[in-house]
């Protein structure tokens, strides 16, 4: 059964009955003290934050601790689009290059490049300048809001605004405040306060605004239990029975392809002619189109910008996008039709993309539950529609696409970084994220450090767990099949040393945070050089940098083991070995299944698109479509991670009648393998498949 409710923890790991203290006792106490029913206050928590108080920091809407209050003023002013996700080109905090280039990734047809003046930015909020968060009268822009307002929270608990954002226990009254003066009339009964839950989301349509209350009592009849990220236990006890109460229903705007129950809109992408010969900002398919990723991004702005960027032609596109406060879905673009948003043409042609309001390391640090909820409910409705598996392998994020050719490789996309989690991601999803012969979970899914102590701990009295040990200290399977790993590191304590997050201090240390991505060494000690990436940074040693991810491998990928030395774990990796710390207390990956591809000579190069060679193109009235190999090569005795395979193909797209594009077909197949933090393509002819 899919589980929507992921708790942070085993239900095993919570020992004994969680004492009316501490969190747990926060919340008790505020909603005894504005009468809300606890487990309303626990479940509209849980979907804002997972009752985390992210140390003080904003979200990526503005809101601040387990209730998410968000501070209209700091809602109000986006930052601007930079590097790391999003789609203008910028440099780095530290001077690399950030993620420009052409987000439609076709060589044949480069995209104008575009002043930047004239680049379409996240627009203002028209209550820029007016003061929110702070306790008095609302401000006129401010009189109408519902949803978590710390300004307002303020007022009603009589409680600062700043201890609203720091303190967590006052953080709690404030939202049972506002919980309490959203509710018309006083009741016990949790199904009574469906409309006050609604109007908490701060959602203006009324499909959004219950589409939230209706998660939060999902939260509630599941019921969870984890540690949050200050160490406290906190458990909302199931209430299988709890339902709401009965309402006419809501039709969903038209036009939209969304799973039912997702407040979802359509919010069209402009195609217009440009000028002589262009067009924008997409391409329309007049048939079906294969689908093999699901590309997940951030947006680098505020979700008010959305609608100006994608109506307008000069600009690229992606199919939907997902607002941070509430999950709220925009679809822009069919998913039969290509959109300009993975900087790789090929990787364009066989993908859909999905934005999420926020930023890689700016202006906010964390995402909302709802929105990784929502998104994962999209993404699971399009894997199922489009047979797409449910791996890193196929759900990729924008850095995890190749670049063309070695002058874009710099310039690709960085987002969404270091700080999204993927292992709650693919939890929410119903396919957590686990190693070789772990089974699928009944109940609550487990986090990555219980899953990686399983297979870390002293063996069991069966043979398999220490063939899986042996495999991870020697690389081979059973002395010839190359071993696996998946990395797997606990989100929460994981928190490697990233800079850059400040523009003005880019040597700064990033402030701590959890974190799905892991350093990798050319050494295995931890004062080692971290391993360098000739094709991002050419000519330059990899950087600290939070927006580098030339020495870092993600959550969930999958690398062929290359050795092992005490604590520490050696991958192939960009063409060389790697190592990473990987202790039995606190592991950072897990023995895992799966192909490999060996190379059958010692200098197999690898491509950033899988296209024919040149005679698929005879008689197609399509030039040959050159094809330039990555400054990257894999030898022999190396062993890389096989995703899928493919079989090349080109799509000639370069008119703005979709009847007369041309799909150019090769018989040459290519095998997707795990290279370094990017996916990359290899001809099959050029390796040996071992499963």
């Amino acid at each position: 059964m899919l589980q929507w409710v992921v708790a942070g923890l085993a239900a095993g790991a919570l020992v004994g009955p969680v004492q009316d203290h501490g969190r747990q006792g926060d919340f008790a106490e505020a909603a005894r003290e504005y009468g809300v029913p606890v487990s309303v206050l626990l479940g509209v928590s849980y979907l804002q934050s997972r009752w985390d108080t992210h140390d003080g920091r904003p979200s990526t809407d503005g809101g601040y601790g387990p209730m998410h209050l968000v501070d209209l003023e700091t809602a109000a002013h986006p930052q601007p689009r930079r590097h790391g996700g999003g789609h203008d080109g910028h440099k780095g905090h530290d001077g690399h290059e950030g993620h420009g280039g052409d987000a439609r990734g076709d060589g044949a047809r480069p995209t104008p490049e575009r002043p930047e003046a004239e680049r379409p930015e996240a627009a203002s909020d028209p209550s820029a300048g007016h003061r929110g968060g702070t306790a008095g009268a609302p401000a006129p822009w401010e009189a109408d809001v519902t949803g978590p307002s710390l300004g307002r929270a303020a007022r009603l608990s009589g409680l600062p605004a700043e201890r609203l954002r720091t303190d967590p226990a006052a953080n709690i009254r404030g939202g049972a405040a506002l919980l309490a003066a959203y509710q018309a009339h006083p009741t016990g009964d949790p199904a009574g306060w469906y409309q006050a839950v609604a109007r908490y989301s701060g959602a203006r349509d009324p499909f959004t605004a219950r589409s939230f209350a209706d998660e939060v009592f999902a939260v509630i009849r599941e019921g969870a239990a984890r540690r949050t990220d200050d160490g406290f236990a906190v458990r909302l006890t199931p209430a299988p029975g709890l339902r709401p109460p009965a309402a006419p229903p809501l039709r969903r705007a038209q036009g939209a392809e969304c799973p039912a129950t997702l407040a979802c809109e359509w919010m069209p992408a402009a195609y217009k002619r440009t000028g002589p010969g262009d067009y924008g900002n997409h391409d329309r398919i007049a048939g079906e189109r294969r689908v093999d990723y699901i590309v997940i991004h951030d947006t680098e702005g505020g979700y008010d910008g959305i609608k100006s960027m994608v109506a307008d032609p000069d600009y690229v596109s992606w199919h939907y996008t997902v607002r941070s406060r509430d999950g709220h879905v925009a679809q822009h673009v069919r998913t039969k039709d290509v959109a300009w948003h993975a900087g790789n043409w090929d990787v364009n042609t066989r993908s859909i993309g999905v934005e999420h309001e926020g930023y890689l390391a700016r202006g906010g640090t964390w995402y909302t539950e709802a929105m990784y909820r929502a998104s994962a409910r999209l993404v699971r409705h399009l894997a199922d529609l489009h047979d797409i598996p449910l791996d890193r392998a196929h759900i990729l994020g924008h850095d995890n696409v190749p670049g063309t050719t070695p002058q874009t490789l710099p310039g690709m996309h960085d987002d969404p970084g270091p700080y999204w989690d993927w292992a709650h991601y693919f939890d929410l999803m119903g396919s957590p994220l686990r190693g070789d012969g772990d089974p699928a979970q009944d109940g609550p899914a487990q986090d990555g450090r219980d899953l990686a102590r399983r297979y870390a701990a002293p063996p069991g009295p069966g043979k398999a767990r220490a063939a899986r040990r042996t495999a991870v200290r020697t690389g081979r399977d059973d002395g010839d099949t190359p071993a696996s790993v998946v990395i797997l590191p606990d989100y929460g304590a994981n928190q490697p040393r990233f800079t850059g997050c400040v523009k003005a201090h880019p040597a700064r240390a990033c402030e701590p945070h959890g974190a799905s991505t892991v350093w990798l060494r050319t050494e295995p000690r931890e004062d080692a050089p971290l391993v360098d990436d000739v094709g991002k940074r050419v000519g330059k040693p990899s950087t600290s940098s939070v927006y580098d991810h030339s020495a870092r491998v993600s959550t969930g990928q999958r690398f062929a083991v290359a050795g092992a030395r005490g604590d520490w774990t050696a991958i192939w990796y960009l063409g060389r070995r790697a190592w990473f710390h990987n202790p039995p207390e606190g592991p950072a990956a897990v023995p895992a299944g799966g192909p490999v591809v060996m190379p059958l000579r010692d200098d197999v190069k690898v491509y950033g698109r899988a296209f024919p060679g040149r005679p698929a193109y005879r008689g197609t009235g399509v030039d040959f479509q050159e094809r330039v190999p990555l400054p990257y090569v894999i030898r022999s005795g190396q062993a890389y991670a096989l995703g899928h395979t493919v079989r090349s193909s080109y799509l000639s797209a370069g008119s703005f009648d979709p009847d007369r594009h041309v799909t150019v077909t090769g018989e040459q197949r290519y095998h997707q393998i795990q290279l370094g933090h990017r996916v990359v393509y290899v001809k099959a002819k050029d390796v040996r498949v071992i499963r």
